[in-house]
């Protein structure tokens, strides 16, 4: 028997038009009933900001169309041997609709088994038998399939045979005639997207009813498979992969955060006594290793010294060595040159003695003519003188003669003149009066300068008492002999910088001792608690200059008061803005009961004010004084704390405030009491020593009021005087005339009386003058005498001095030789005595240097000995440290006291850590190291959480939109489709937290009285399954990406109305010049259906007898259909 099928005839499609109108009609009113219609705005992969409502249409994703209509992929051939029903058929179906028609059991769902086994899908998709062979006609032992799919454009057709065995399952397949395995058959067909295990694209008669009970999940993938963005499937896989992998990690994350969290709480509790256990082992470590450093470090100090002293005491011994071997020949020359200055002076000595006694000789020599000399040079020049002399005598004889005739003459004359001796007497009296008053006078002066000069010493006396009396009182005066007291360099530094402030650019404060003042001495005791003994001894400079200035002239060189002192100094730049401020407000710290804070009560200068709040800190130290009970000591003590410490006075109990550096750094407060003001106030002064002075000042002022009166009273007597003085004048002034008058006359008698007495006198002489011959001879003969003599005496004088020039040279000879080796002596001695100084020095140098070497050398062998008893005695890890800080140098990079500070404090903080268990240690690092992996593991499964959460919403932002446009656009064609024909239906999207869980209801209505119900396989009749089945299909398929899709027998159970709407619905959708190849199988059709010139009707001729193919008109559709319609027309010929 042979099969045939003829794929020729096409009808006229005479309601094409029609048709037109109507899809044009159904798009109009489709999107009123399209459950999708409107859509929010959405933005998209670029950013710009679009609707999804039903205006947008998705575009068919296929291959490019080739010239002749077909899709790449779409079927062109099918050749069928020894299949099923079939002996052999080939046809050729269309691009577009094909409609394959024929009776029952003619072969049309063969067709479609022929398409799905020989495109290598597997049986279980027909839903019929399970093994290929029994695809394979009966009696017949194989068979083949052949289908050729269209290739891509400028590429040749794709052909693709399947053999069939009857005996066995084995199955060969051929690609273009050239044998191949099935997976490159599978390979092919998926590359063109061929669907066929796709209920949405391939729907086998067997398999209708299973559409309609596939779930919403099914019908959704099934449904991005066949149509919308070919990316939609693997989208949603990975949405439904990685959600669930981000589901199980955000599970075990939670799961291990709750473990996490009971671990940390458990370990939070122990951490605590932990940190304390820790740092007792810190501490005992420390002071393990710092009881190694500590004498090590007095041990390298002493080794440093020792070495340092070392070569300066060999340097020492060596010079004094040396030393002692230079000046060793000066010793021994210098004793050689004694024994011969001794002889030397010993024989000048001796020709001294005996020049001395000839000079004595010649000197008694010259002694003896020396009177005589000037006697005979007397008498000399008395020879040469008496003839002048005698002329001379005769001259004056006859003056003198003559003066006295002349006196004698005037003295004869008689005076015309009263008496004067009256006058006289009166004038004697008065010059005896005048001499009295002047030595009076004199007296009183003479007295009033001794008065005056007991006055002045008494005014000094007072001043001086005064000045030591209000000293004591004065408080600036005794607040500097209090800082004498106890330092004097601070004191003298004070008086020499009030005497120097114009060598300092600014003003150099005085310490707070003296520039400080407490103006309510109430407050003086809680004030100068505030300083510690350096800060109230401290010299505060304003600027770096004068700080360098005041160091330098005070501290590093005597250059102000002859010698370097010790005095504390402080210069800093202070930013009042960046320093800690008070702990509360003046409000608040007056509500708690304080009076102010120390700054509030105290008088300085300006300047000095930055010393005071950065390092004294007085504006943080509260002080209540008047009404100490007033003050809370609990609500003070918060105040502390909230200000991360701080000091506060009541009463006398001053508290210091200070947070621990360990554990929860709680607060910790220490008290004292304060003492009583010493250096802020004026001592007391001394009532004896006050009492003293002012006894000496009365006594003083007693003195100095005596002196007074005794210069009033010689002032009374100076006044008598003078007023003695005015009356001597006003006497003298009446007789003075009358003296002058007298005077006068009396002076030239008197005159004349004693010069005639003189002249008399001397004339006498003259006469009785011896004559000149006696007197010459008597002096020529005491001439020739003392000639005689002189001669002896010269004679005797040339002897001894012939004999003392000879001694003289002796003498003079053994002067210089005496001298010279004494000169030697002399230099040698005082050379000597330098080195004798020196070595003297020198030796008392290396005997102190030696006793300091020896000390020194001692202790460090003692230090040495301890510090290897120590280290010997210590951990090896200790051991260890200590070598690699020695190597380091970090042992020697501070000193032993700083070592022994840290020491002390450590132990201090040992001594306050009481916590020794151990155990919780080895709990809490076993549970850390827990939390650390558990944690590494959160922060693991954290970071793939975030990337897979990363994935989901890239993924989703390409597939929701995607996947809500192709729903839309498929949901508006199935409502509009189920409008026409009087029913109602949506498509609806069912979203869920699970992307597994995502679906698509179909929702369909076919009664008025009905609601909107989810299609399944149960609810809905077969005719309302298939119809509602055929609906979907047709509207996915504008979507669909499949080259091709086949429906069999869909329109089984519907009722003719539904079936026209149904089928002039799928001519029309099929038939546009952009759908796929598709196919549909029936075994009836309705009259009079809508037609489309792009379908292809394929009609199924099968029986056990066919006439040839030659026989005329056997086989002619289009004739039959020509026949038909001549007939009905009345014989008369279609147009």
């Amino acid at each position: 028997m042979r099969d045939h099928v003829d794929a020729d005839a096409k009808p006229e499609d005479q309601e094409q038009g029609d048709a037109d109108g109507e899809a044009d009609e159904d798009e109009r009113g489709g999107s009123g009933h399209s459950p999708k219609g409107l859509k929010r705005a959405r933005v998209n992969a670029e950013g710009d900001s679009r609707p999804t409502g039903g205006t947008s249409k998705i575009e068919r994703v296929t291959l490019p169309r080739d010239v002749d209509g077909y899709v790449p992929g779409s079927i062109v051939r099918i050749k069928l041997e020894n299949f099923l029903t079939y002996d052999w058929v080939e046809f050729s179906p269309g691009p577009y609709l094909n409609m394959i028609l024929g009776p029952n059991g003619t072969g049309k769902s063969s067709i479609a088994c022929a398409i799905c086994l020989g495109l290598n899908f597997p049986p279980a998709l027909l839903n019929r038998a399970q093994d290929v062979k029994s695809f394979v006609k009966s009696d017949k032992e194989k068979g083949y399939i052949e289908i050729e799919l269209k290739g891509e454009r400028k590429k040749g057709n794709i052909v693709i045979r399947r053999t069939l065995e009857a005996a066995n399952k084995k199955s060969n397949f051929f690609i273009n005639d050239r044998k191949c395995s099935a997976a490159d058959v599978s390979t092919e067909v998926e590359r063109l997207n061929v669907q066929v295990n796709n209920l949405c694209t391939f729907l086998p008669q067997d398999r209708v009813a299973e559409f309609a009970r596939m779930t919403p999940q099914q019908l959704l993938r099934e449904t991005q498979r066949a149509a919308g963005s070919p990316n939609l499937s693997n989208w949603h896989d990975t949405l439904i992969g990685s959600g669930k992998e981000l589901r199980q990690i955000q599970e075990r994350v939670n799961e291990d955060r709750e473990q996490l969290n009971n671990l940390e709480g458990r370990n939070a509790e122990l951490q605590k006594q932990v940190k304390l256990y820790q740092e007792r082992q810190t501490l005992e470590k420390r002071i393990e290793l710092l009881s190694v450093i500590v004498p090590f470090t007095s041990y390298y100090e002493a080794r440093d010294k020792y070495y340092a002293m070392k070569p300066v005491y060999r340097k020492i011994t060596d010079d004094l060595k040396d030393m002692q071997a230079r000046h060793a020949p000066y010793t021994a020359m210098q004793q050689a040159l004694v024994e011969e200055v001794r002889k030397c002076e010993a024989t000048r000595d001796a020709l001294k003695r005996a020049t001395k006694a000839r000079v004595n000789a010649m000197t008694t020599k010259w002694a003896e003519n020396d009177p005589l000399e000037r006697e005979a040079e007397s008498i000399k020049n008395r020879l040469d003188n008496l003839k002048k002399q005698d002329k001379q005598r005769q001259s004056d004889i006859k003056k003198y003669e003559r003066m006295i005739d002349e006196g004698t003459k005037r003295l004869a004359e008689p005076l015309d003149m009263e008496d004067v001796e009256e006058l006289t007497k009166q004038l004697k009296e008065l010059n005896l009066k005048h001499r009295d008053i002047k030595e009076r006078n004199f007296d009183i002066q003479e007295a009033q300068k001794q008065v005056a000069q007991k006055y002045g010493q008494c005014q000094a006396a007072v001043d001086g008492l005064t000045r030591q009396i209000s000293q004591l009182d004065s408080v600036k005066h005794q607040k500097l002999q209090n800082l004498a007291k106890t330092e004097s360099d601070a004191a003298a530094v004070v008086e020499w910088l009030r005497s120097n402030r114009h060598r300092f650019k600014m003003e150099v404060f005085e310490p707070a001792a003296l520039s400080v003042n407490v103006p309510n001495r109430h407050y003086a005791d809680a004030v100068e608690a505030c300083f510690s003994f350096a800060q109230l001894r401290t010299f505060v400079c304003q600027c770096l200059e004068d700080y360098k200035t005041l160091n330098r002239v005070c501290v590093d060189t005597p250059e102000a008061l002859g010698r370097t002192v010790r005095i504390n100094t402080w210069y800093l730049p202070v930013d009042m803005n960046r320093l800690a401020p008070p702990p509360a407000s003046p409000e608040d710290l007056r509500a708690l009961g304080f009076d102010g804070y120390a700054i509030d009560f105290i008088d300085c200068p300006e300047g000095l004010k930055g010393y005071l709040y950065a390092e004294v800190k007085l504006h943080r130290t509260a002080i209540a004084v008047q009404n100490p009970r007033a003050v809370d000591g609990n609500r003070a003590m918060h105040m502390a704390e909230q200000a991360n410490g701080a000091n506060y006075i009541i009463g006398r109990l001053m508290n210091q405030v200070r947070r621990s550096n360990y554990g929860q750094r709680l607060a910790q407060n220490s008290t004292r009491e304060i003492p009583q003001a010493r250096s802020l106030v004026g001592t007391v002064v001394d009532p004896a020593v006050k009492r003293q002075l002012q006894e000496k000042l009365s006594e003083s002022q007693s003195n100095m009021e005596v002196v007074r009166q005794e210069e009033q009273e010689l002032a009374a007597k100076e006044k008598q005087v003078r007023a003695d003085e005015r009356d001597y004048r006003a006497e003298f002034g009446i007789s003075g005339t009358e003296a002058e008058h007298v005077v006068s006359l009396v002076s030239p008698v008197l005159t004349l009386t004693v010069s005639a007495e003189e002249d008399k006198t001397k004339l006498d002489k003259l006469k009785k003058a011896p004559p000149v011959d006696q007197e010459r001879a008597r002096l020529k003969q005491q001439m020739l005498t003392l000639a005689n003599k002189r001669v002896t005496l010269i004679r005797a004088y040339a002897s001894l001095r012939r004999a003392l020039i000879t001694d003289y040279e002796a003498a003079t000879k053994a002067g210089l030789e005496a001298a010279q080796v004494l000169a030697k002596k002399s230099a040698l001695e005082v050379k000597c005595q330098e080195q004798k100084e020196e070595l003297e020095r020198a030796t008392a140098n290396w005997a102190e240097m030696r006793q300091k070497y020896t000390k020194a050398k001692e202790e460090t062998l003692t230090r040495l000995q301890f510090s290897k008893d120590k280290l010997s005695e210590s951990s090896d890890e200790t051991k260890e440290k200590f070598k690699v800080m020695d190597e380091a140098n970090e042992v020697v990079a501070r000193s032993s006291e700083e070592w022994m500070a840290e020491l002390a404090q450590c132990e201090e903080e040992l001594n306050l850590n009481t916590c020794t268990n151990g155990g919780i240690v080895d709990q809490y690092n076993r549970r850390k190291v827990e939390i650390e992996r558990l944690t590494e593991t959160i922060e693991e499964r954290e970071r793939r959480a975030a990337h897979i959460d990363g994935q989901i919403t890239a993924a989703r932002e390409h597939w929701q939109p995607a996947l809500e446009r192709l729903v839309e656009s498929i949901g508006k064609k199935f409502s509009g489709a189920f409008d026409r024909i009087g029913c109602a239906g949506e498509i609806r999207i069912r979203e869920d937290e699970d992307y597994e869980k995502w679906a698509i209801d179909i929702m369909v209505k076919f009664r008025d009285s009905e609601k909107l119900q989810l299609l399944t396989g149960e609810r809905q009749s077969g005719g309302e399954r298939s119809l509602t089945t055929i609906l979907y299909l047709m509207s996915l398929t504008e979507e669909a990406r499949a080259p091709f899709s086949l429906v069999d027998e869909i329109n089984q159970g519907m009722d003719q109305r539904a079936e026209r709407a149904v089928h002039n619905a799928l001519v029309e959708v099929t038939c546009q010049a952009d759908s796929g190849q598709y196919f549909l199988i029936t075994p009836k059709l309705l009259p009079d259906l809508r037609y489309h010139e792009r379908m292809r009707i394929l009609c199924v001729n099968n029986g056990e007898w066919l006439p040839d193919t030659d026989s005329p008109g056997m086989g002619n559709l289009n004739g039959l259909i020509d026949k038909f319609l001549f007939k009905r027309n009345g014989g008369q010929a279609a147009a």
